[in-house]
């Protein structure tokens, strides 16, 4: 375990402007630039990357408070134990029954090769009475990290509605203020897929429909929208609301009018070529 205090060279009582103070001075040590210590580059790279992560648990409140938690763990196991003593942080997110734990326990077990304990602890939570919100127990960029991969991890298993809830949430916090950047076309891809080839057919039409009319505010585009709502127009021929079905069907024309595989579905719902005329 990494000791942040030791890093940084300050007490654990240090003010947050004790541990910025501390953080300038040594990055300017380990500055290739700036004369100092004779570090190689690549130890010099090392202790960079350290000193940084030191800084970021430190200088955010509650990543310190629970940094504090596991270093006195750590500490008093080193004491009992000899100096070569180890904390195990997964065995103590184990132990313990609260959410934010077993949350935490989930985004440990997904980036270290856990991916089937991931999914199956996922599961688990989302029965809790109560309710479970992954999102509620992390920071912005590291809920995304962790709800994209969770959401692979789950549509591999077919799990795709809790697939999907996780991509939409996703989706939303992008939009609002980018953090996947460029890296965001491929989540719109996979969550795309998902929507166009793995939702009807593997979920009830009921709950099919819940995930395509919050597909159609993601914000896809004209021909993305036209393709859900045709899949829409299938759920609601099927649960035999034959009129929504229609207003569906032609919605989707008016948006995309070349679209191909809609001929016996047009005829069944009894659409004409002037039902296609006018504005949405």
């Amino acid at each position: 375990m990494h000791d942040c205090y030791q890093i940084l060279g300050v007490s654990t009582s240090a003010s947050a402007a004790e541990i910025k103070r501390a953080y300038r001075r040594r990055a300017k040590e380990l500055h290739p630039d700036i004369p100092g210590p004779a570090f190689s580059q690549a130890s010099r790279a090392e202790k960079m990357r350290d000193l940084i992560r030191a800084y970021e648990t430190l200088s955010e409140p509650e990543r310190r408070a629970e940094f504090d938690v596991l270093y006195g763990i750590f500490r008093r196991a080193k004491g009992s134990h000899g100096a070569t003593a180890s904390f195990d942080y997964r065995a103590w997110l184990l132990q313990r029954t609260d959410k934010e734990s077993r949350a935490k326990l989930i985004f440990f077990d997904l980036f270290h090769e856990l991916e089937e304990e991931a999914v199956s602890e996922y599961r688990i939570r989302r029965n809790d009475l109560g309710g479970f919100v992954l999102s509620a127990f992390f920071g912005r960029e590291d809920f995304m990290d962790c709800a994209f991969v969770l959401a692979e991890e789950l549509a591999l298993r077919n799990d795709v509605y809790d697939a999907f809830l996780l991509l939409e949430e996703v989706i939303v916090l992008e939009r609002n203020r980018p953090y996947f950047r460029h890296f965001f076309s491929e989540v719109l891809s996979f969550t795309r897929n998902i929507i166009k080839n793995r939702i009807v057919g593997f979920l009830s039409d009921e709950l099919a429909l819940d995930c395509l009319e919050s597909a159609l505010e993601l914000g896809f585009g004209k021909k993305d929208d036209a393709a859900i709502l045709k899949l829409m127009a299938v759920c609601y021929e099927r649960i035999g609301d034959f009129p929504t079905a229609r207003i569906c069907l032609i919605q989707a024309l008016r948006r995309e009018p070349t679209m191909t595989g809609v001929k016996e579905l047009s005829r069944r719902l009894k659409i004409k070529f002037e039902d296609l005329r006018g504005e949405i």
